[in-house]
């Protein structure tokens, strides 16, 4: 399956292996100005941003039909919407938190957390490529 990275950050590795492509910097400097909401927007903003990323993703190059999104929270239905407008079906990723200990050369440890990918939630209205 191809699945077109719509966030705002670059694909982790382990989404690569299950087929997100990021877009080229060019273009992806134009979906984090598209993401990125610096005042309170209105339905119409949000509206026409939506519909624009979503014409960005219609017309990559990759065909995929699928694309991963996700930030913020008020944005995520106006961009679904507009999504499945061009027939592109709206995925969120699922990471589980793991927790890493390590000794510091001064003895103290330094705990941190790791986010791996596991796959992503609304898989079951994706196109699946044999």
């Amino acid at each position: 399956m191809k699945i077109l990275n719509l966030t705002q950050h670059a694909a982790t590795s382990g989404q690569k292996e299950m087929g997100v492509i990021d877009f080229a910097e060019s273009d992806r400097a134009l979906l984090v100005h598209a993401l990125t909401f610096d005042e309170l927007p209105d339905e119409s903003t949000m509206f026409a941003r939506a519909n624009s990323i979503a014409m960005m993703a219609a017309g990559h190059s990759s065909g995929a039909r699928s694309a991963m999104i996700g930030g913020a929270p008020y944005f995520m239905r106006p961009l679904e919407r507009a999504l499945w407008a061009v027939n592109i079906r709206p995925l969120y990723a699922f990471s589980i938190r793991e927790s890493v200990e390590r000794i510091r050369a001064d003895g103290s440890i330094e705990k941190i957390n790791v986010f791996r990918h596991v796959g992503f939630v609304g898989t079951e209205f994706a196109e699946y490529s044999a």
